[in-house]
């Protein structure tokens, strides 16, 4: 379906595709109307009505659909425009004390002085919009190699903990996360779109640390995983009070590497 910023629906066509503009009942534009009516047009005595038009050096011309586009589609700047709007009318709405559990489609539209269906096109529902507002809130997700093990679990780390520092540091951010956890659907959405490849991704270079011999290999990657995040969560998440330095992620990585028993108790 095209959307009134001229690009498809980033989730496909919803309600499959859209009559040609300017004619009725989906008929080409300039068809006569016996061709709209399923007729087909009279062709020239001694022709196939099915013979290919032929240009004047006699080379058959082509179709329409083999006919290359006059000028590329210019559609994509007014769909980030519009993306942006609509993300802006989220968190406008919400600065203004609007709960999440308030907000309708109509409502966004309306303040982002777009269509519902400009909506729709991107997101398939509300909870999918508000994933996108958090994340569009959140700092970005830092890039990691992929084929390091621990230097990128510091990364990912260092990353936690720079989420903690804005969720503390802006009120917003903290309100929108606690609503998010009293609305099931939303929270599950933000989990599996969010939270899940994260840890995901966290995992993965435990495992390449395990494969690289800077951990130990006799111990379920799972469990290293969990110490390796948990002190991250603690911190940002059940003790709001608690200092978040700088050198938090290389100060729980060194502890848990050296250990926690004194020397010589190992």
């Amino acid at each position: 379906m095209q959307g009134q910023d001229g690009e498809r629906d980033r989730h496909g066509a919803r309600n499959g595709g859209d009559a040609s503009p300017g004619a009725p009942g989906g008929a080409p534009d300039g068809a006569s109307a016996g061709t709209a009516a399923g007729s087909p047009d009279r062709a020239p005595a001694g022709t196939s009505a099915e013979a290919p038009a032929t240009t004047p050096a006699g080379v058959p011309a082509r179709t329409p659909a083999e006919a290359p586009d006059a000028e590329p589609r210019r559609g994509r700047p007014r769909s980030a425009a519009a993306e942006r709007a609509i993300l802006d009318a989220v968190i406008a709405l919400l600065e203004a004390g609007e709960p999440l559990a308030g907000l309708s489609i109509e409502r966004i539209a309306r303040t982002a002085g777009v269509g519902k269906a400009t909506i729709y096109r991107r997101w398939s529902d509300k909870e999918e919009l508000f994933v996108d507002v958090v994340r569009d809130m959140e700092p970005d997700d830092p890039p990691v190699s992929g084929t390091e093990g621990l230097a990128d679990l510091r990364v990912m780390l260092e990353s936690l903990r720079t989420r903690g520092l804005a969720q503390r540091s802006s009120a917003l951010l903290h309100n929108i996360f606690a609503q998010m956890k009293s609305h099931p659907k939303l929270w599950n959405e933000y989990h599996g779109m969010v939270i899940a490849p994260r840890r995901l991704a966290l995992l993965e270079a435990v495992r390449r640390a395990v494969a690289a011999g800077e951990l130990r290999d006799d111990l379920d990657v799972e469990l290293i995983d969990d110490l390796f995040v948990g002190p991250m969560l603690v911190r940002t998440v059940h003790r709001p009070d608690a200092p978040l330095p700088d050198d938090l992620a290389d100060r729980i990585i060194t502890a848990l590497l050296q250990g926690l028993a004194p020397a010589g108790r190992v």
